[in-house]
């Protein structure tokens, strides 16, 4: 997180792109214009998330939200059936990718991202960036870019 906000000229404007997203309900990820703005960033991204992956996205996020496993495989499911829908929605979301740019740009560089970090044949694992951006609260970033190793 720390990285992100350095590359779009610090803490405040993440902060800022954050709360702006806040605002879209009940997510950014289904906002139609695929672009929000805040008075310092944007955020851009090439494809409307539809509410029937979006709530498959969003109950494995929040079941497992508490998980220490850092290298949970989204895979993971008892039911076959789940799993099908899981990987349906691997094979829609996969080619999003978001793209977040400082307004003035001699703040920063700016960043990219996608939702899977990792996709393998039996193992995806969803970014923590783009979890923290989309699903996490506004207070919970401010402790993650405070937090130091």
């Amino acid at each position: 997180m720390k990285k992100c906000a350095d590359a779009l000229g610090g803490s405040n404007f993440l902060l800022g792109l954050l709360e702006a997203m806040k605002e879209k309900r009940p997510n950014a990820l289904m906002f139609n214009g695929c672009r929000i703005d805040s008075k310092e960033a944007s955020i851009t991204w090439n494809k409307i998330v539809f509410k029937d992956k979006f709530d498959i996205l969003e109950e494995i996020i929040r079941s497992h939200k508490s998980s220490e496993d850092q290298d949970f495989n989204i895979l993971q499911s008892d039911s076959e059936k789940k799993k099908k829908k899981i990987l349906n929605m691997i094979k829609t979301l996969a080619p999003i990718e978001f793209t977040i740019t400082p307004l003035n740009t001699e703040k920063g560089e700016g960043f990219n991202f996608k939702i899977f970090e990792t996709i393998e044949d039996d193992y995806v694992k969803i970014n923590p960036i783009f979890a923290a951006m989309f699903f996490c609260s506004v207070e919970y970033a401010k402790k993650a870019l405070k937090y130091e190793i």
